[in-house]
């Protein structure tokens, strides 16, 4: 398939570009070229003046499209979820699956693994090797510690398929989080109540991310900085951040960019509306919640989130979406998304000033 997107300001991670034409040849990115000189046989794609970058990339949301994966993992609800994330503007994402039981984990890893789309990145699994103090609105009867059998019986099967896992690193041994890196899962420290000291010993054996920077975690403390203390003064390790103003103020989340610059990059770690089985979730106006009120999820997209920073944190559209592109493929090792260039995937979105997506390209298809 041949496609010529035009008519764009084309954001490629590095700069914006006007007044030339994308190429597209079977999925991949092949160049940037005068409109006129666009080769016989391409599709041509106005995109109307928009912006055109990267497609987001999202290493934590739980569901969409009125399904949440954990909750029935079958083939038609993940084609749901898949094809309501993407409409949204996110190309490539890791669906969230909560602390849950060893069965639950076995089906979500078989139906992820039979299922492959290629917006879909794998599973991220928060748990069950957290700090049940900072569980957040997991359950505590699913968090255990770290036995050596339980981390063989998930990674046996996961090769593959799970990409992320988040732990409480003040529970994990060295020899845990190599295994878990020797077959190729990103480890992210989380739900933790880990003092600073246990964080850069976590960070120093393998620990290369954190999941949603100040929730479920140590708080950063003059005394004690914590988790959030650990990963401000660990160069080289990254964080996720929920930038909806509920999860994290604003003034926190400029404060972390501050510090973190290109260490930072954003997540939805979004939910759907759950009202049955463990994990149920209560749709409010802007966010999701536990029946007593616990927070449990949030509402955002990522485009939401890019719009955030720049109105509510004065972070550059540039570096904003950066945030939602080129970090989070760092943090995965995915050379070939999170920018446009030649080489690439085909993976894109097209949006107005007013940050509502209008076009998305999937592995070279217009969606």
């Amino acid at each position: 398939m041949l496609l010529a997107l035009t008519n764009a300001r084309i954001f490629t991670g590095a700069e914006t570009v006007e007044g030339k034409a994308l190429l597209v040849r079977n999925g991949i990115i092949d160049s940037m070229i005068s409109p006129r000189d666009i080769p016989s046989g391409y599709e041509i794609i106005d995109c109307g003046g928009n912006h055109l970058c990267s497609g987001f990339i999202d290493l934590q949301i739980a569901g969409g499209g009125g399904y949440l994966f954990f909750s029935l993992p079958t083939p038609e609800a993940l084609n749901a979820i898949t094809g309501a994330i993407v409409r949204t503007g996110t190309t490539g994402f890791l669906i969230a699956i909560p602390t849950n039981s060893m069965e639950v984990y076995r089906q979500v890893i078989r139906v992820a693994a039979e299922n492959p789309n290629p917006a879909l990145l794998g599973l991220h699994v928060e748990g069950p090797f957290l700090n049940p103090v900072r569980r957040g609105a997991h359950i505590r009867e699913y968090i255990r510690p770290p036995v050596r059998e339980d981390v063989e019986a998930i990674v046996s099967q996961a090769e593959g398929v799970v990409g992320m896992m988040t732990v409480a690193p003040e529970v994990c041994s060295r020899e845990m989080i190599e295994l878990l890196i020797n077959k190729g899962i990103v480890v992210a420290a989380g739900h933790s109540n880990a003092t600073f000291k246990e964080a850069v010993e976590g960070f120093r054996n393998g620990i290369m991310t954190t999941t949603h920077l100040f929730n479920a975690m140590s708080q950063l403390h003059h005394r004690d900085p914590g988790l959030p203390g650990a990963v401000f003064r660990t160069p080289g390790v990254f964080a996720s951040i929920i930038a909806d103003g509920i999860h994290v103020d604003y003034n926190m989340v400029s404060i972390a960019k501050k510090l973190m610059g290109d260490r930072l990059f954003l997540i939805s770690d979004a939910v759907e509306e759950n009202r049955k089985e463990s994990y149920m979730h209560i749709r409010k106006e802007d966010r999701f919640t536990l029946p007593d009120g616990t927070l449990s999820g949030s509402a955002l997209t990522m485009m939401k989130a890019v719009e955030n920073c720049v109105k509510h944190v004065s972070i550059p559209l540039e570096e904003a979406l950066r945030m939602a592109t080129l970090y989070p493929a760092r943090v995965m090792g995915l050379s070939d998304r999170g920018r446009i260039g030649s080489g690439c995937r085909a993976d894109l979105v097209a949006f107005d000033d007013e940050f509502i997506v209008q076009k998305v390209c999937l592995n070279g298809r217009i969606i």
